[in-house]
């Protein structure tokens, strides 16, 4: 595995740790949270000034990070403290969830 990749999981957790404590410390509420994350998925994955021949998988390596940090403190929220491999394991199978929606709304 790349040690780029090790680095940045470590980076998620403790962004993810950082988020739950602003939340557990009542500085952000929950959907503060994650309408917060959620906005900087979408301006991720619409950026008007992205190259056009960029590939679908691109950008979802892009938006992984507010994907995963919204899943993280809601599990985080629910009582859950799920591991790194599960957490991205649910962002992958979401994420082709979505992609199901989306070509039956085509």
């Amino acid at each position: 595995m790349n040690t780029a990749n090790l680095q940045l999981e470590g980076v998620y957790a403790v962004l993810a740790a950082l988020f739950g404590a602003l939340r557990d410390k009542g500085l952000l509420a929950e959907g503060e949270i994650d309408a917060l994350l959620a906005g900087v998925e979408q301006r991720l994955a619409s950026d008007p000034q992205r190259p056009q021949e960029l590939r679908e998988a691109n950008i979802d390596a892009i938006c992984f990070p507010a994907r995963f940090l919204r899943l993280a403190l809601g599990e985080s929220a629910a009582g859950e403290d799920l591991s790194f491999a599960r957490l991205t394991a649910r962002v992958g199978r979401e994420k082709a969830e979505r992609g199901r929606e989306d070509a039956q709304m085509e």
